[in-house]
């Protein structure tokens, strides 16, 4: 049996791994964004793909494990762990071989949703909780042995379930928790957390529920609900190069509820499914072309399996280079348009509303209002690692659109869009926006002046 790995590379005889939860406990609280990340008495376990009955607990010394990730030469896997009842959630690896595990992470926070990153290095989720965010789960980088901690993502959101894309990218699902909590979206950023935005945004009504994966032709594949209650979950195909526009319901009419699809080749996935709420979650071969189900993989008649992943070497992602300078107290914003809204489907152009005025707004404050200029350009001087959102004014200050969703700057970053909540796929037009031929605004505007590091140049 040949399998190919959904991160590129063709492997033989290939090791399935597990995520398998209580099936005495409730579904995953999905419309938090939170809670299901936290499994009571879960296990990882593994098995060889050709002989299911091998079946193995890897994680009996703890409490409860889950959430797997596997190291690029496929010999270690990252996983997120309560050691004893009651600990908080950590990091640990375990070297496949000998089925040794060592802790990497000892926060007092619960840390989960490991990443192997290029470098050495690592992505997760921590819960997080200061002036600047309130109570929000950030996600962080450190060195395989915990050093080098960083935190990458500054806004008030819940963000899980990571994913590293071959281009370098982190996807990530990301929720605001405050003023009303949106919609889970795919959020897309770089490992030092620079040029972050959204990537994918679900249809009215429906709403992310689990981790995507990067299949070899392009796409991106993930399980998204077609209703508030969550009784039905559908596995979802986006392409990689027009994630808002290609979305593709890949088990519409199938009656089954879906909780994880792992794309083994073009025509068959490894997915976690159950036919009805009685059932508990089982793992079925299924044809995404000829939208069927085939047989039973791998069931436990007290577990739901949640999630799989194969122990085998694939491609290493790409390592991008970073701007991030931390001597540096702020980055800079460039709008060429405030103007430009987002494009209306159907009607070949976009929506232009003028406004006069750009407020940015802070957690819990107002950072100032700020004149756009008449061809709608803006350049702020921004605070880093502050979150911050913007919303447009008429002359009369009354709001025209907006707030945006949370947004930050990482130190010595540089941004550019081409208006407000444009379509990501707009190309800006070939000018020079009148905004940079002054000094950019320093936000918040109550600050009239920002001492820089001093270049000397030898």
């Amino acid at each position: 049996m040949i399998i190919t790995s959904c991160k590129g590379k063709s492997v033989k005889n290939g090791m399935l791994i597990l995520t398998e939860a209580p099936g005495n406990i409730q579904p995953p609280d999905y419309l938090s964004g939170i809670s299901w990340r936290y499994l009571p008495g879960a296990r990882i376990s593994a098995f060889m793909s050709e002989k299911p009955a091998s079946k193995k607990v890897l994680t009996e010394d703890f409490y409860s494990a889950c959430f797997p990730d596997i190291s690029y030469d496929g010999r270690f896997m990252l996983f997120t762990a309560q050691q004893n009842e009651g600990d908080p959630w950590q990091i640990w690896e375990m070297e496949l071989r000998n089925l040794k595990s060592r802790k990497i992470t000892s926060l007092a926070e619960n840390c989960t949703d490991p990443a192997y990153l290029p470098g050495g290095r690592m992505t997760f989720s921590r819960l997080t909780v200061n002036d600047t965010v309130k109570s929000a789960h950030c996600l962080y980088t450190c060195n395989l042995d915990g050093s080098g901690l960083r935190q990458i993502s500054f806004s008030p959101a819940a963000n899980f379930a990571t994913t590293v894309l071959k281009d370098g990218r982190l996807l990530t699902i990301s929720r605001q928790l405050d003023h009303g909590r949106g919609d889970p979206m795919f959020m897309v950023l770089r490992p030092d957390g620079t040029k972050a935005d959204m990537f994918y945004t679900g249809e009215a009504g429906t709403t992310i529920t689990g981790n995507a994966c990067e299949t070899s032709d392009g796409k991106i594949v993930f399980i998204e609900s077609d209703n508030e209650t969550l009784s039905k979950k559908n596995i979802i195909s986006i392409k990689y190069n027009r994630p808002l526009h290609s979305r593709v319901n890949l088990t519409s009419g199938i009656n089954g509820d879906f909780q994880y699809a792992l794309p083994i080749k073009s025509d068959k996935y490894l997915v976690s499914c159950r036919n009805s709420d009685s059932e508990l979650f089982a793992l079925y071969e299924f044809d995404p072309e000829k939208k069927t189900l085939g047989k039973i993989v791998s069931s436990d008649p007290g577990y739901n399996i949640i999630d799989v992943v194969e122990a085998e070497e694939y491609e290493r992602p790409k390592k991008l280079p970073s701007e991030v300078d931390m001597h540096v107290k702020t980055g800079l914003l460039l709008c060429q348009d405030v103007n430009v809204l987002r494009f209306q489907p159907g009607t070949g152009k976009s929506s232009v509303l003028r406004a006069s005025m750009i407020e940015v707004l802070g957690v819990d404050s107002t950072y100032g209002v700020v004149a756009v200029e008449r061809d709608g350009s803006f350049q702020l001087k921004i605070l880093a690692d502050k979150p911050f959102r913007i919303q447009t004014l008429d002359e009369d200050g009354h709001v025209l659109n907006g707030p945006s969703s949370w947004l930050w700057l990482r130190p010595n970053e540089r941004r550019g869009c081409v208006g407000c909540h444009e379509d990501p796929e707009l190309v800006p037009e070939n000018m020079k926006p009148l905004a940079v031929k002054k000094a950019p605004v320093i936000i918040p505007v109550n600050l009239t002046q920002i001492k820089e590091k001093t270049v000397e140049l030898e």
